[in-house]
């Protein structure tokens, strides 16, 4: 079913409106108008009366006469003149005895009749004393002058109504032109187009769509770069294990290595396969994350347990490196409620990024403790460190990676953005932070189980 747009949508209820009210101002002022121009009638009626009055002679034979300019006059108004005395029997209609009898003792009459001909105007004024002039006029004549007026006020409504009509298509215009660019750059923006500029134009509310759309142009434009980065920077990194793989089975296979070397390049090979399962794994994981399809089962778990078992590991690691891995875990159990292999995986990702960017002769500490109704995780190295910029990207895939690369130790990014997932799918958080005396720290934190937080409270 095809949609009205705005424009005719407009225009039909502007129309509408302005027809009701012309209809309204038609039915209100017509019997004002009408009443108006019978008090009119009846007044000018009167006055006429008075002046018929004054202008009767007594003519040859006793009868009264007009002068012709006051009788052209009435015969225009369509004004019947009678004289009448006490007693007369034969009255016009719309005249009553009683008239008769005010005006001939000197009295005046002034009133509207309704007939079986229709509504009179009746008007009297005393001619001599026992006699009296009466005029009458049909209330038509009053109504043609009404009908003038109502005509006029219909025109000027009309023109009115034209008038708004005319309006109204060109503020729906004006309204409308800029919704439908509005609509055309979405289009162009879904369809993939970057770089959609509009120009805010309209009413406040039109032109917020405009700049919101400006705003979410950009937005895409970025997001994509980033994304594009990402994915250059991960197929960097599956690349250089992968060619070195190659490399060293190339060998195998053409019997260019022998004897002793064959062990060694085999744990060459099975390094760099699991450096390359290690990478596979953590955009997996990341893409299920984003997928919401990733289990993650909280359950009342010692955050601390868990640390100590991942501080063994890493300690011997780190001793390889050349790089002293201290821990400070309080003796008491820090009961948290968190998946504890999730946890596992977020001490191993921090300890594998500090791991890489520490130089040799350097510590990484590692500390556990409760702030609030949190249990925190809080790594930090001796590395080069994080400035502000760093700081507000940390959690995000590939950025720290292609900002970084060539000028330092770097990762693809994932570990430290499947860290921030990790954290909020445990309902907890994940911040970065530089500390005054140089290097990173990283800091997570899970919700405590229940009692515990009321321990903490206490």
């Amino acid at each position: 079913m095809r949609r009205w747009g705005i424009l005719p949508r407009i225009v039909l209820l502007t129309s509408a409106v302005a027809a009701v009210a012309v209809l309204v101002a038609g039915l209100v002022s017509f019997p004002l108008v009408r009443g108006d121009a019978q008090a009119r009638a009846l007044d000018d009626l009167s006055r006429l009366a008075g002046l018929t009055a004054s202008a009767l002679r007594v003519g040859p034979g006793g009868t009264y006469v007009l002068p012709p300019r006051v009788g052209t006059v009435l015969q225009a108004e369509q004004v019947t003149a009678y004289v009448v005395t006490p007693g007369a029997t034969e009255l016009p209609d719309g005249v009553t005895a009683d008239d008769v009898t005010a005006v001939t003792t000197g009295a005046t009459v002034s009133t509207t009749v309704d007939t079986e001909a229709g509504a009179l105007l009746v008007a009297g004024r005393p001619l001599e004393p026992g006699i009296g002039v009466v005029l009458v006029q049909p209330s038509s004549v009053a109504g043609g002058t009404a009908a003038q007026v109502l005509w006029r006020l219909v025109l000027a409504l009309l023109i009115g109504l034209g008038i708004a009509i005319v309006v109204a298509v060109i503020a729906a215009g004006r309204i409308a032109r800029p919704l439908r660019s509005a609509a055309e750059a979405a289009h162009r923006l879904g369809g993939g187009e970057r770089g959609v500029d509009l120009s805010p134009e309209g009413p406040a509310e039109v032109a917020d769509i405009a700049e919101a759309l400006n705003r979410l142009s950009d937005a895409l434009a970025v997001s994509e770069g980033r994304q594009r980065e990402f994915l250059l920077s991960v197929s960097h990194e599956l690349r250089t294990p992968i060619t070195s793989i190659r490399g060293y089975a190339e060998a195998l296979a053409d019997g260019l290595v022998s004897g002793d070397e064959v062990g060694r390049t085999g744990a060459v090979m099975a390094s760099e396969a699991i450096r390359l399962d290690r990478l596979v794994t953590d955009l997996l994981d990341l893409a299920r994350l984003r997928a919401d399809d990733f289990r993650i089962v909280p359950v009342r778990v010692d955050l601390g347990s868990i640390a100590r078992e991942a501080t063994q590991v890493w300690t011997d690691r780190c001793e390889r490196a050349d790089v002293l891995f201290t821990a400070q875990i309080p003796s008491q159990p820090i009961a948290v409620l968190a998946d504890p292999l999730r946890l596992r995986q977020v001490i191993d990702n921090l300890a594998e990024n500090a791991l890489r960017v520490a130089p040799a002769g350097t510590r990484i500490r590692l500390d556990v403790l409760v702030d609030g109704p949190w249990g925190v995780l809080s790594l930090s190295d001796s590395g080069p460190g994080l400035s502000s910029d760093d700081l507000a990207v940390a959690f995000e895939p590939g950025i720290l990676h292609e900002r970084y690369r060539g000028l330092r130790p770097v990762g693809t990014g994932l570990g430290l953005a499947l860290v921030g997932r990790l954290a909020q799918g445990m309902s907890g958080w994940a911040r970065a932070s530089a500390p005054a005396g140089g290097g990173a720290c990283f800091t997570v934190g899970v919700p405590l189980d229940q009692q515990a937080r009321a321990a903490a409270a206490t």
